[in-house]
């Protein structure tokens, strides 16, 4: 997903880095990574998600930052303040930013990013409730500074400002009506800010950046980055070994073995602020009733899930707060072990009974659920075994199959689906209010439209907390409810496996979306 989206390509570890520290950079290297789709050069573009994400981050910086910590540290801007009340955040901007055409970065690109695509709810931007939720304006105070006026507090706003929130070109849209469909920036051309600049598109097969020479940091090390257009995984696997890409996730934990093999290569593993899930559309009455919920995941097997598709490289998950938060995660909330009979017993107390040909009856209907899903991944296997699952305990599961952009549209965009198996990778902050609260179903991130207005008030007092102590009690509080709710039916928290090759060097083994914005830092060997 998004934000995933994405799933995954995790920086190398530190300690290749360090000792690559001696090795000689090659001053005209470039490096070669994968991408599932062509990709949108717009991070807020309602069909930019995993295939464009870490490209619009090599393009477009955000205000902040990720450090080690994933706490928010300066990008575009150097430093920050909240009011007393908490609904005023100012920002000091760094002075002689420029984008690549030579023009400078200002207060007004700022404000033009926010106003006029995030905040305007008829353009339905990527992640724009997120923002629309709180912000309700972007005030160019002067060249280098900005104010967010909020209608309520936001406590991890800087967090959120380095989370795929990238700061556009004023004066590139300048006449342009529908953002979405300007063309020559979105999809060929656009001016950047970042340490790269787009110098070739090929549809379906390449984008080609070469070094951006207007970057306010220090000179990107690496002379370009290209992506290919590659939607396989085993494809992806076959040019990593053959050395014509440097990287990529392996979305198949069954290859980790055979890049272990190859000399060249290396395998970070990882853990990240990710979660997997079946989104039950509740929308659908049959799926606004917990039990039902709770039953559905009572039938689901993950621990052999685990097993079977990611290799052991997870655990079964509790929440949409990962274990990677170790002052917020809570593990003593309700739990779900594979209980194929509580499952049956859970339905018939809601009224579903075994029909003639043993598929659950309510009311003179079959329980059958359309389940689309994407060939992405293992999204497909992860569904097919989600069916049979199902199909034991009287749920019928009619699985269609489509490629990402498409699945994005229906499921995503239209939320025209009963139940289909995604995951969400966040801020690694535990404020989970874009994806649950009540006024993001529908339009926002709350992909399962979700409203509990008691869950929304946890969201809320979460965001007004400011010490450490009254934000974890909260949080607990609010893990324990969704645990029992279940907005989304948990599966697990991934491991992220990535393949590269040993040549590249320079990345600071954080996350994926924290490495892509230190690219100035990375080089290959000679």
């Amino acid at each position: 997903m998004k934000r995933t989206r994405t799933l995954t390509l995790i920086a190398l570890s530190l300690s290749l880095a360090g000792a690559a520290s001696a090795q000689t950079a090659d001053p005209s290297g470039t490096v070669t990574f994968v991408t599932t789709a062509d990709p949108t050069f717009n991070p807020w573009s309602p069909n930019a998600f995993v295939e464009s994400n870490l490209i619009n981050e090599l393009l477009f910086p955000g205000l902040t930052r990720w450090d080690k910590d994933l706490k928010p540290v300066p990008d575009l801007a150097t430093s920050w303040k909240a009011s007393s009340d908490g609904l005023k955040w100012t920002f000091t901007l760094r002075k002689n930013v420029k984008w690549s055409d030579g023009k400078p970065l200002t207060a007004d690109d700022v404000a033009f990013t926010f106003n006029d695509l995030v905040l305007k709810k008829e353009l339905g931007a990527n992640q724009g409730s997120t923002w629309r939720n709180s912000v309700t304006k972007v005030n160019a105070v002067n060249p280098t500074t900005v104010e967010f006026i909020l209608s309520r507090p936001w406590a991890s706003l800087p967090t959120y400002l380095a989370y795929y929130a990238g700061i556009l070109p004023k004066h590139a849209f300048a006449g342009v009506t529908d953002p979405w469909k300007f063309t020559a920036f979105n999809k060929q051309n656009p001016i950047s800010s970042g340490p790269f600049k787009i110098s070739q598109v090929v549809s379906g097969a390449t984008v080609r950046m070469v070094r951006n020479d207007n970057y306010w940091g220090e000179r990107p090390k690496l002379q370009g980055v290209t992506f290919k257009v590659v939607p396989d995984s085993n494809a992806q696997l076959a040019q990593l070994l053959s050395g014509d890409v440097d990287q990529i996730a392996i979305g198949n934990p069954e290859t980790v073995d055979r890049v272990k093999s190859s000399p060249n290569l290396t395998v970070d593993i990882a853990t990240a602020n990710i979660y997997y899930f079946v989104a039950l559309n509740q929308d659908d009455p049959r799926f606004k009733d917990a039990r039902v919920r709770q039953a559905l995941l009572y039938a689901i097997n993950r621990p052999a899930m685990i097993t079977s598709v990611l290799k052991g490289y997870g655990q079964v998950a509790t929440g949409p707060i990962a274990p990677i938060q170790k002052s917020f995660y809570n593990a003593k909330v309700q739990q779900y072990p594979y209980d194929p009979a509580k499952a049956k017993a859970l339905l018939a107390q809601a009224g579903w009974k075994p029909g003639p040909d043993g598929t659950l009856m309510k009311d003179g209907k079959p329980f059958v659920i359309s389940m689309p899903t994407a060939s992405y991944q293992q999204l497909v296997p992860i569904s097919l075994l989600v069916q049979q699952y199902w199909k034991d305990i009287g749920v019928k599961a009619e699985i269609k199959t489509m490629d990402w952009n498409s699945y994005i549209q229906q499921v995503i965009v239209k939320r025209d689906y009963q139940a289909s198996a995604a995951w969400w990778s966040t801020p690694a902050d535990p404020d989970v209010l874009p994806y649950y609260d009540s006024s993001a179903a529908n339009v926002g991130n709350n992909i399962p439209n979700y409203k509990n207005p008691k869950l929304d008030t946890l969201l809320e007092n979460g965001r007004k907390a400011s010490s450490l102590v009254a934000r974890r009690v909260v949080y607990n509080e609010a893990q324990a409810l969704m645990a029992k709710e279940l907005p989304y039916l948990y599966l697990w928290y991934p491991q992220s496996i990535t393949a590269s090759n040993k040549r590249v060097q320079g990345m600071r083994g954080i996350t994926q979306a924290a490495d892509f914005q230190y690219a100035n830092e990375w080089f290959v060997t000679k």
